[in-house]
């Protein structure tokens, strides 16, 4: 890591001055997160910006998420490099308002947390990652092809048959056969 220490108690932190930081996990420690959030490789990550102080207690942490992440592609498991780079946003309010009753709404500022004692950066920074992170990644070219199973003897459900209103068309079709007399011969 940088020289920024990773835990800040933000009762000390001048209410002045903003307090810059600048975290650059070494090798081991963005293995540790590449195993934790299921990555192949984590090749670079970086996490710079600065504390704010807001009226008399509260805290904004305004940063740069700066990573690049290997992940296996959801349709081969071929790797899949992504470069990322987010800004990261967070209010710490000294008095966060509880949810009440046994249903509470999200607040429409997603920003928003509880102002804690003791800030820990990477934490912040790993969730951050975790945010951004694609859920899907698809290597170039990558398509999910068109496979049919069924028992012997049974033939496979295809797009058309698994319509809603595919058997409808189907008894339609049927009750209009029977509508028609038969033939003498």
């Amino acid at each position: 890591m940088a020289d920024t220490p990773e835990r800040i108690v933000l009762a000390r932190l001048p209410r002045g001055a903003d307090f810059s930081f600048d975290l650059a996990p070494d090798a081991t420690a963005r293995a540790a997160l590449a195993a934790e959030f299921g990555l192949l490789a984590l090749r670079k990550l970086r996490f710079s910006g600065r504390l704010v102080a807001e009226g008399k207690r509260d805290w904004a942490l305004q940063a740069a998420l700066g990573a690049t992440v290997v992940q296996p592609c959801v349709v081969t498991a071929e790797p899949v490099t992504t470069r990322i780079d987010d800004p990261v946003t967070r209010r710490y309010l000294a008095d966060m308002p509880e949810p009440e009753g046994d249903e509470a709404e999200i607040p429409n500022d997603d920003t928003l947390e509880p102002l804690p004692e003791i800030l820990t950066l990477t934490s912040v920074m790993a969730e951050a990652l975790a945010l951004a992170l694609p859920l899907y990644p698809r290597a170039a070219g990558a398509a999910l092809s068109n496979t049919r199973f069924a028992p012997p003897g049974v033939a496979p459900l295809d797009d058309d048959a698994a319509k809603p209103l595919a058997g409808l068309a189907a008894l339609r079709d049927k009750l209009a056969g029977q509508d028609k007399p038969e033939k003498d011969g």
